[in-house]
């Protein structure tokens, strides 16, 4: 199959809705990889990039049309502390695009890819992107992010999401860092009711992105559905821009005993009031494997 010949954000003004993937780490995990490293799923950037193109695979064949990039928890600080010099960083961060693209590729649909952009808290790896408020600024935060963004855009992807941004100080200082890297953006905030996990209203966090024509689709993840449903409503309705949802399966994280809790509340039901509601960009996050994927795929077609 060829790659997309229609731009994404063309894709996205057309209406059309697009099947995301699941959770990369849930799928790893289920192919036997260990993730306990702090740069995650990044680790196998270098050490085993065959298992994430495996992953990339199996999300294809479940009917995700765009693949989100091992590169959420890449960061040249994180792989400094592993050795790697910039000059190898950045080509760490350039094959999550690649790997990405060559199952895209062969896949029998068209698919997009979208590199991801996990926020600082992420490179901590000390849970923190659960909460935001790391202590520094706006300016510092860029800085950051800058380097790493430029190296994804250098990889050529259809769009980068910045995901699982919990404080709006940060997602103001990735629409900061992005500004110049020609590629279109996705804004999705981690969030607990109606506030961003560093508690600012939606209202507010989404109507950042709402005149600008760089971020082509607003919305959340890796929370609760339950707080999807809303979140979806007030991003359609702050930004008139295509909402991207991706939740996780509703299960609780217990850090002492490292194990989820809990009843799953995905259901993939739910896309046809998201979509009612605004959104564009469907699939889901933590612990949402191949099998949700292809629910979710076949509730979009029936």
């Amino acid at each position: 199959m060829s790659l997309p010949t229609t731009p994404f954000a063309t894709t996205l003004a057309q209406g059309r809705v697009l099947v995301l993937d699941g959770g990369l780490s849930t799928q790893l995990e289920a192919q036997g990889c260990d993730l306990s490293d702090a740069l995650w799923t990044a680790r196998l950037l270098a050490d085993d990039p065959g298992q994430i193109e495996a992953a990339h695979d199996a999300y294809v064949r479940a009917g995700a049309q765009v693949l989100i990039t091992a590169s959420y928890q890449a960061t040249f600080e994180g792989f400094a502390r592993r050795g790697a010099g910039p000059a190898e960083a950045a080509r760490l961060l350039r094959r999550s695009v690649e790997l990405a693209r060559a199952a895209a590729a062969r896949a029998p649909h068209e698919v997009y890819v979208a590199a991801s952009v996990g926020p600082y808290g992420a490179m901590l790896a000390d849970g923190s992107e659960y909460k935001g408020r790391y202590g520094i600024g706006v300016a510092e935060l860029e800085r950051f992010h800058r380097p790493r963004i430029e190296a994804l855009a250098e990889a050529g992807p259809d769009v980068l999401a910045l995901e699982t941004v919990p404080d709006a100080e940060e997602a103001e200082a990735l629409l900061r860092a992005v500004s110049d890297c020609g590629v279109p953006v996705w804004l999705s905030y981690s969030v607990a009711g109606e506030h961003t996990r560093a508690g600012q209203p939606l209202t507010e966090a989404f109507a950042l992105a709402a005149g600008n024509d760089q971020v082509v689709a607003v919305g959340v993840n890796c929370c609760e559905p339950a707080d999807a449903d809303r979140a979806v409503e007030i991003a359609a309705r702050v930004t008139g821009k295509p909402v991207v949802v991706y939740p996780n399966t509703g299960e609780a994280w217990d850090p002492a005993a490292r194990t989820w809790c809990g009843t799953p509340t995905f259901d993939p039901h739910r896309l046809t009031a998201w979509q009612a509601a605004g959104a564009r960009l469907i699939g889901g996050c933590c612990r949402i494997g191949p099998d949700r994927i292809a629910a979710l795929a076949e509730v979009l077609h029936d």
